[in-house]
């Protein structure tokens, strides 16, 4: 059963991908993967992010910085782990040019899990209503392109959507208060920050 939904996942995917390259907005779209897998890589994400608590130090933003981080090093933990057992390969590319890249495995597609995370995670914590359509269409069009650009099958991005998900409750309903999240920012800092249960 399991061989007969991968093949059939394959052969769904190539479909797709034979598709896309004959109508014109997806043609476009995949010409653009490269700068939207950049946009969710996961080194991109951590490194911006601690940049952002760095630069932006705000008791404001204590909340949504340190609760995102941990939820950005959980999902890198999960994919790799899950990666790691699975070890499904990625698909070979009708290019046979194009890079496979360093990450041979694809099952789940860590960018699809990390773009739902945190949009989900953005939404849930009262982002403007009006960053709504440019976030989702991000998260779409990343986790589109996953496939597009023949780096993942269908049921990757599927599973990566799902993992986001389930990771974005799991953090909702751990989420750090405003007072622990300052003693984090302030042992990280090794400062006394403003709010902090540490404050003095």
């Amino acid at each position: 059963m399991l061989k007969k939904i991968l093949h059939e996942d394959v052969r769904v995917t190539k479909k797709v991908v034979e598709l896309g390259t004959k109508v014109t907005w997806t043609r476009s779209l995949r010409n653009h993967s490269n700068l939207l897998e950049v946009s969710c890589h996961g080194i991109v994400w951590l490194a911006g992010w601690l940049t952002f608590i760095w630069l932006f130090n705000n008791k404001d933003f204590y909340q949504i910085q340190v609760n995102l981080l941990i939820a950005l090093i959980l999902d890198i933990v999960v994919i790799a782990v899950i990666k790691a057992f699975v070890r499904r390969r990625r698909p070979v590319p009708m290019n046979k040019l194009l890079e496979v890249g360093p990450d041979k495995f694809s099952f789940p597609s860590g960018h699809a899990s990390r773009a739902c995370l945190v949009t989900t995670l953005l939404i849930l914590n009262d982002l403007p209503i009006y960053c709504y359509p440019p976030i989702l269409a991000w998260m779409s069009t990343v986790c589109l392109t996953r496939i597009l650009a023949e780096r993942h099958y269908i049921l990757d991005v599927l599973a990566g959507v799902g993992i986001g998900l389930l990771e974005a409750f799991l953090m909702y309903l751990l989420w750090l208060s405003q007072g622990t999240c300052a003693s984090i920012i302030a042992s990280l800092s090794d400062e006394k920050v403003d709010g902090g249960e540490y404050h003095v």
